[in-house]
């Protein structure tokens, strides 16, 4: 098997337009940034919120012990520290698993809710295999990371949904959080996704990859040809993507020039405001989805979730980019988008690991602590709507119903694993350490609280079926008998609630509508043991 490398002189519109970036960077090298660590070693970047200057660390060595003490006292990260406050014994007094399996059938029923056709229905994370209904082998496979994370594996994955080419998935960690397997890296001795194998050929960028897509599989065509009137503007909207792309880094990654970066970026977010307008929008090209709006969604995406987390402004739901808010909401209206986006949570928390840290703001603080679900509000019971005028703006709603049934299903369906992954919470941390702290693929479950850990999540698969009230009734029931013996304990429950919540992922693991059930339902639990 051959590999085809992409050359920038002998790249389409794709490879020509996206060169250089605002910051000087060939993609590779921007790449890189996001997740080789080519040279050994990644600045971290952390928060002074004194004086907002940087605390420079190297990842290796003595570095790695003083980055880890200087992300403590300076940046924010999620809670997990619920051990601290005191919490209830109980006994396990709930039902079990088999007879939560039987609820969640009968709440499908009653909603008439259909297992999702990972094969041929709409996007979905977990698919491994697409054929989109049309009954053919998969004519590729593209390998993409596990997590979701990856912006460049994001694009290409749209583009694959939408030109409904049958392809199989392969999926592949990104160094941030974990080795990549022998077997990638001795396909891709680079280790960079993504990748795709196409009749015996191996392609390694993302705009290559793109670009063979458009030639070899014409039927659906989503890039204007060189001749079209529309082929010029394609061009200099990737230019401006790129330009987009190196002033939110800017931004995001300073901690000195706060104001000129805003300015500099803001006016770049005009300028793709006012693109979307051109031709008639919602999308860059007009009425249809085109390769350019593939290009922009995953940076996009990225833009309006870390931007109010760390500088504490919004740029969705304020009114300011008008035509940005329509795109966003005819993107949402695409499966091919929907089922790959992700939430402004993960991104925030999975950007500082690929880019080697983002420099916050005091002013962010608030929103920052909404976004975490430390506010007391965006992650209790009862749950804030969900829509388009939320803090994280999500146009199609919420289905509260069906979400808590989406969230119950999975839990209940991998209620083993899912016990287990938990339970690392009241565990041992993994090691060798790994860049991404909502990552820790080493970690060891404490398997002396499995017991624990599992009545408590029986707990929290009750609350999402019958409701927090009825499922309290049985918890504080087995509270109350824990003196008369065989009491398991409240705090590593607590700890390991805290895990889970903090380790849904969107979309890896669900919908962001069922990720905040989820997570709403988990800080019950905690709240419950804890008061």
């Amino acid at each position: 098997m051959s590999v085809a490398q992409c050359h920038i002189r002998s790249c389409s519109i794709l490879c020509s337009a996206r060169r250089v970036g605002r910051l000087g960077h060939c993609e590779n090298v921007v790449r890189t940034a996001y997740e080789s660590r080519a040279r050994g070693f990644c600045t971290h970047r952390t928060t002074d919120q004194a004086s907002s200057r940087p605390v420079l660390a190297s990842s290796g060595g003595i570095g790695n012990t003083m980055l880890a003490g200087l992300k403590k006292a300076f940046t924010k990260e999620p809670s997990e520290s619920v051990e601290q406050g005191a919490s209830s014994s109980f006994t396990d007094s709930g039902i079990s698993w088999d007879d939560l399996q039987k609820k969640v059938q009968q709440r499908q029923a009653e909603l008439q809710w259909e297992t999702p056709d990972l094969e041929n229905g709409p996007a979905n994370a977990r698919a491994l295999k697409r054929s989109f209904g049309k009954g053919s082998k998969p004519v590729l496979k593209l390998y993409r990371d596990h997590a979701a994370w990856c912006p460049y594996c994001q694009k290409v994955w749209i583009q694959l949904e939408e030109k409904q080419i049958p392809y199989e998935i392969e999926k592949i960690n990104m160094r941030c959080y974990g080795d990549k397997p022998a077997a990638y890296t001795a396909k891709v001795p680079s280790g960079l996704l993504p990748a795709m194998e196409l009749d015996g050929e191996l392609y390694t960028e993302s705009d290559l990859i793109m670009q063979v897509l458009e030639e070899r599989f014409p039927e659906k065509p989503l890039m204007p040809s060189k001749g079209a009137p529309t082929y010029h503007r394609a061009q200099k909207l990737l230019r401006l993507e790129r330009q987009l792309f190196g002033v939110w880094l800017q931004w995001l990654c300073r901690s000195w020039s706060h104001k000129d970066s805003m300015e500099t970026f803001m006016d770049t977010m005009e300028q793709v405001n006012a693109e979307l307008e051109a031709d008639g929008g919602p999308f860059f090209l007009g009425k249809e989805l085109s390769l350019v709006d593939c290009v922009f969604a995953p940076f996009l995406e990225r833009i309006v979730a870390s931007i109010p987390y760390y500088k504490g402004v919004r740029l969705r739901g304020d009114g300011r980019f008008p035509n940005l808010e329509r795109w966003f909401e005819a993107m949402e209206q695409k499966p091919s988008y929907l089922g790959t986006r992700s939430d402004f949570f993960t991104h925030v928390h999975d950007l500082p690991p690929q880019l080697g840290g983002c420099v916050s703001v005091k002013d962010a603080r608030p929103m920052a602590d909404a976004i975490d679900g430390d506010d007391g509000i965006s992650w209790h019971l009862p749950l804030p709507p969900l829509d388009a005028s939320s803090l994280e703006p999500y146009s199609p709603g919420e289905e509260p119903e069906m979400d808590r049934l989406r969230a119950v299903q999975r839990l209940v369906e991998n209620h083993e694993a899912v016990t287990k992954f938990a339970a690392r919470g009241c565990g041992q941390q993994g090691s060798p350490p790994v860049n991404a702290p909502l990552s820790d693929p080493y970690a060891k479950p404490g398997m002396q609280h499995l017991a624990a850990v599992d009545a408590g999540l029986r707990h929290v698969a009750l609350a999402l079926l019958d409701g927090p009230e009825a499922a309290a009734k049985t918890l504080h029931a087995g509270m109350n008998s824990a003196a008369n013996g065989n009491a398991l304990p409240g705090a590593p429950v607590c700890a390991s609630a805290a895990y889970l919540r903090n380790r849904v992922g969107v979309p890896r693991d669900l919908p962001l509508p069922a990720a905040r059930q989820l997570r709403a339902h988990l800080n019950w639990l905690i709240d419950e043991l804890r008061s």
